[in-house]
């Protein structure tokens, strides 16, 4: 049973920079961050395979960034240029990255931190 744990979230005003972090045990999946903003549907922010390779949404391209410590199990993503369309609550996940780019996400989800963007 992989077990994970986020931090980081917080109240940040547009243009700020926040970074989260989740730290799992025993995973060596992908790993990845959705976002669930109120009234809608959960999405995928951005997720990075134990060798590197990454995926992003087109909405968070150029300005969040995955990056992940192996030796620690733990993702980071550090999001910069926040927008107030960024505010909700992030969720780590793991899963797997096809070499076709499709991720398909396991059942394993953090309790969620969240983000708030204040324009």
């Amino acid at each position: 049973q992989v077990q994970l744990v986020e931090s980081g979230g917080g109240l940040v005003q547009a243009g700020g920079s926040l970074r989260l972090s989740c730290a799992a045990s025993g995973s060596t999946f992908a790993m990845g961050w959705y976002r669930q903003a109120p009234g809608k549907q959960r999405e995928l922010v951005a997720v990075i395979t134990s060798g590197g390779r990454t995926k992003y949404a087109d909405s968070v391209k150029g300005r969040f960034t995955i990056s992940r410590d192996n030796a620690k199990n733990t993702v980071y993503l550090q999001m910069n240029s926040l927008k107030p369309e960024d505010t909700a609550v992030y969720y780590c996940n793991v899963g797997d990255l096809t070499s076709s780019g499709r991720y398909y996400p396991y059942d394993h989800w953090g309790q969620g931190t969240q983000v708030t963007v204040s324009s």
